[in-house]
């Protein structure tokens, strides 16, 4: 019979037992908690959260592998969604597959690691084209997360990528990456409503993609922001992105994948490109002392080119704001044809350099058998307001001899230009620069303030209007080697005794309804100004 005493000695002894059992097995289950899973844990309703596979989220413990199981799991299962919850994910390289929706939540941050903390992303592949571009344009591996192909990939928002380890410009495979996504050869991509900071080298790469969805995404970085190469049925829209040292947006048709195939079949709207200093776009503070830190004005402009081996076609650009950046600039200088692009409701303000560039040149980088002089034609831009815009370029439409840029009609277009061009500058002959790297300065000084245009043909200018804020002795519009070339209803600051249009080898030339500018028809011009 148990007594009162024995009752409690025997309450004791259990209780004893129970605490040295819970001690026994708690630093089993911290091991536990601490190793990655030993089996794939089962999603729930198809998503796969990063932190079931062993990712941390405290911004200090590498979580690439742990992100790397949780796609081959999705994979696995033929596909489904791979989710970032709350948290800073320090990573190497991502590895995206087929079929998979890689989301970045509400306060995750995905972060580039840095090489010099000891880790290292995957590095570059090799390429046996990559002599023909930079070298970022011919490598995706080294990148902080990337696809090849791959079909039915998204990364969506509205979660942050942090390039924080991201190299400017990779040259050596110690560098680390230099893309924040890198996608190649892949098939129906969606990249949605997320944010990109210090994006590296690019923020985007997609090179011989095809059906191709941006929307929604801001980028703040320190290079290139979209880079849009070889790929086709493309949707950019609703971005924005700030890029103070190099191309905000940009289209290229480059020789990295070993032949010659266009970007083709491209819309791009209601985006806004600037060149505020890298960080005061997010942050809204909207800085402006890169010009004084670097000694040369902000880029983040849309860019067709510079590499355009395979060429650009049917390209439409509408509804977009240029700020505190360059201008639009269009150039095809190593081989194929930039052709039947629409360009219309763009509005510029503080614009460092041309607000219009139209380049046709001979740089030719490209396999030598096959690389020749391309072609520039069919451009439409219309409803365009500038404001603000730097004196030292006017806009450009510029060929190289033998090689005319055809078929560009302009209309309904207005540019402020700060103007204080002289007298000595307007006599200035522009060098040609066949090979040179086609950037508005490319030319020195510009004998018009304006619009200078020079081997070009079947030029269409209606509902135009140039003006100065402070006197320009430049004529509005000086024109040389061109065959074809019609302004109607064009209006123009000028001083007395300045001519509005002077004329070089100019033939087919005609002008109706321009401000202090008599109705003039001339077949041939060797020279002359109105």
């Amino acid at each position: 019979m148990l007594t009162v005493n024995s009752l409690v000695e025997l309450r004791t002894q259990l209780r004893n037992t129970i605490i040295l059992v819970a001690m026994l097995l708690t630093p089993l289950t911290i091991a536990r908690a601490a190793a990655p899973p030993t089996t794939a844990p089962a999603p729930v309703g198809g998503v796969y959260d990063v932190k079931a596979f062993g990712a941390t989220g405290d911004g200090k413990t590498l979580d690439s592998p742990a992100i790397n199981r949780a796609i081959e799991a999705a994979t696995a299962a033929g596909g489904g969604t791979v989710r970032f919850p709350a948290g800073n994910f320090l990573c190497t390289s991502i590895h995206l597959a087929s079929d998979i929706i890689l989301e970045i939540g509400a306060g995750a941050t995905i972060i580039a690691a840095a090489p010099q903390d000891g880790f290292n992303c995957d590095p570059p592949e090799p390429n046996p084209f990559e002599m023909y571009q930079d070298f970022g344009h011919g490598h995706w591996h080294n990148s902080l997360i990337w696809g090849e192909n791959l079909h039915n990939v998204s990364i969506v928002g509205p979660g942050t990528i942090w390039g924080k380890g991201l190299a400017r410009n990779h040259k050596r495979p110690e560098d680390g990456a230099d893309k924040s996504i890198a996608l190649k050869l892949c098939r129906n991509v969606l990249i949605r409503d997320v944010v990109i900071m210090h994006g590296g080298h690019m923020a985007i790469l997609a090179t011989g993609v095809e059906d191709l969805t941006v929307d929604n995404v801001k980028i703040d970085t320190n290079r290139d922001g979209i880079d849009i190469d070889c790929c086709r049925n493309v949707r950019i829209s609703n971005c924005c992105i700030n890029s103070p040292l190099d191309d905000g947006l940009c289209l290229k048709s480059s020789y990295a994948l070993g032949d010659a195939r266009p970007t083709e079949n491209v819309t791009i709207s209601n985006c806004h490109v600037s060149g505020f200093d890298e960080g005061s776009f997010l942050n809204g503070t909207f800085e402006r002392g890169v010009a004084e830190k670097y000694g040369k004005g902000p880029t983040g402009r849309i860019k067709f080119g510079t590499e355009s081996n395979g060429g650009l076609r049917a390209l439409t650009i509408s509804n977009c704001v240029f700020e505190y950046c360059g201008g639009l600039s269009l150039t095809s200088v190593d081989g194929g044809t930039i052709e039947d692009v629409t360009i219309t409701n763009i509005t510029m303000r503080d614009i460092i350099n041309a607000p219009i560039f139209l380049r046709l040149g001979a740089r030719l980088r490209g396999p030598q058998q096959s690389t020749h002089v391309g072609a520039l034609r069919r451009v439409t831009i219309s409803n365009v307001t500038v404001n603000n815009a730097d004196p030292r370029t006017g806009s450009i439409i510029s060929g190289i001899p033998g090689h005319d840029i055809e078929d560009v009609k302009l209309s309904n277009i207005r540019i402020c230009y700060r103007g204080g061009g002289t007298k000595e500058e307007a006599a200035t002959q522009p060098t040609e620069r066949e090979n040179g790297y086609p950037e508005p300065g490319l030319f020195g000084q510009i004998p018009a303030y304006g619009f200078y245009i020079r081997h070009a043909g079947g030029i269409e200018v209606s509902g135009v209007k140039v003006t100065w804020e402070k006197d320009d002795l430049r004529p509005a519009f000086a024109l040389d080697d061109v065959a074809g070339a019609c302004f109607d209803h064009v209006i123009a600051s000028h001083l007395d005794k300045v001519p509005t249009f002077v004329l070089k080898r100019v033939t087919g030339f005609r002008v109706d309804h321009c401000d202090g500018v008599p109705e003039t028809s001339r077949d041939a011009v060797v020279e002359d100004s109105l």
